[in-house]
């Protein structure tokens, strides 16, 4: 299923379902891509300051891709809510 995110917070939340979904912590993960648990943390919560090689990194190891597409016309109330 595809999901729409428009913010890192959204993002990070797709990421750690997806993690979470492969029953993997956050140290498993950080072991699979030679990052720290305290990275995978703030990419998880939002945080700013996530280098676009390190997101690539988690999503390839997740087995997740970006698509980028036209906006919908979804309010950003309306994709909260699939959070």
């Amino acid at each position: 299923m595809n999901q729409i995110a428009r913010t890192p917070k959204q993002v990070g939340e797709m990421l750690r379902r997806r993690r979470q979904s492969l029953k993997l912590t956050q140290e498993d993960m950080g072991k699979r891509v030679s990052l720290r648990q305290a990275t995978i943390s703030k990419l998880e919560t939002g945080e700013p300051g996530t280098r676009l090689s390190t997101l690539f990194d988690v999503l390839t190891a997740l087995d997740l891709e970006i698509v980028i597409r036209p906006r919908t016309k979804s309010s950003p109330n309306e994709i909260e809510e699939n959070f």
